[in-house]
C-alpha cells in the first residue's frame, strides 16, 4: 500500500510535529502509527529514522520513540548557532536569488504582515526565511540549518504567541529590513538584520523558563 511507504508515514508524522499536533517530549507508539496507516512496523521504523535524521524525533533504545524536545539550554544554544549560521547561508543566498525567488519573498513579507492566525504566520515565516536560503548550494551548511528550524518549531510557535505576533511591528520590520537586504544584493545588510531577528526571539523566548518544563 503507497500510504504505508516510509516516505510517506514520514510526512505525515512530520507535518503533525511540525503543526504542533504532536508535542514535544510526546512518545510515538510505534504500533498505534502501523495501525493508522495500515502498515507493517518495518516501515513505520524506518520512516522515524527519516524523522530522527530531520532532527524530529528522538529514538531511545530500549524505550521507543519521542517527539524532540529541547531544554532551555539547549534551546538557547540552537538560537546562538542559528546567529552564526543563518546570516552566512544568507549571504551565501543572494548573489543567486532569481527574480521569481525575491517576487515571492516580497509576497510572502506582505501575506506574513496581513495574517491574524498563528499556524498560517508559521507556515509562512517558514518558507519566507528557508527560501532566503534558496540560492544556496545544497550542502551541510544548509541541512544543518533545515535540522534546526525543525528542532525549534515547537519554540517559534511560543514565541509568536508571547509576541503577539499579529500585532508585532517589529517582526514585520525585521523582514522588511532583511527583503530589502536580499533585494538591494546587499549581504551585509540581510546578515545583521537576520542576526538581529533570530537574537530577539532567544531573548525572548529565555525570559519564559515555563516553556522548557
Amino acid at each position: 500500500m503507497a500510504s504505508s511507504s516510509p516516505s510517506r508515514v514520514a510526512a505525515a508524522l512530520r507535518a503533525e510535529i511540525l503543526s504542533g499536533i504532536l508535542a514535544p517530549g510526546e512518545r510515538i507508539v510505534q504500533e498505534d502509527v502501523a495501525e493508522r496507516f495500515g502498515a507493517s512496523r518495518q516501515p513505520v521504523r524506518d520512516a522515524l529514522r527519516l524523522l530522527e535524521g530531520d532532527g524530529l524525533v528522538t529514538l531511545k533504545p530500549n524505550s521507543g520513540a519521542w517527539v524532540s524536545k529541547l531544554s532551555e539550554s539547549e534551546c538557547v544554544e540552537a538560537y546562538l548557532v542559528r546567529e552564526r549560521l543563518e546570516p552566512l547561508l544568507i549571504s551565501k543566498s543572494i548573489p543567486h536569488l532569481t527574480s521569481v525567488h525575491i517576487q515571492r519573498l516580497t509576497q510572502l513579507v506582505d501575506e506574513i504582515a496581513k495574517t491574524t492566525d498563528v499556524e498560517s504566520f508559521l507556515r509562512l515565516d517558514r518558507e519566507f526565511h528557508l527560501l532566503s536560503y534558496a540560492g544556496a548550494d545544497d550542502g551541510i551548511l544548509k541541512d544543518f540549518v533545515v535540522r534546526i528550524w525543525n528542532t525549534t518549531q515547537h519554540y517559534r510557535r511560543a514565541f509568536a504567541n508571547l509576541n503577539d505576533f499579529a500585532n508585532s511591528d517589529i517582526t514585520h520590520i525585521e523582514h522588511k529590513l532583511i527583503l530589502d537586504g536580499i533585494v538591494r544584493k546587499d549581504s551585509r545588510e540581510a546578515e545583521l538584520a537576520l542576526e538581529a531577528h533570530i537574537r530577539r526571539t532567544r531573548v525572548t523566548l529565555a525570559q519564559h523558563r515555563e516553556l522548557f518544563v
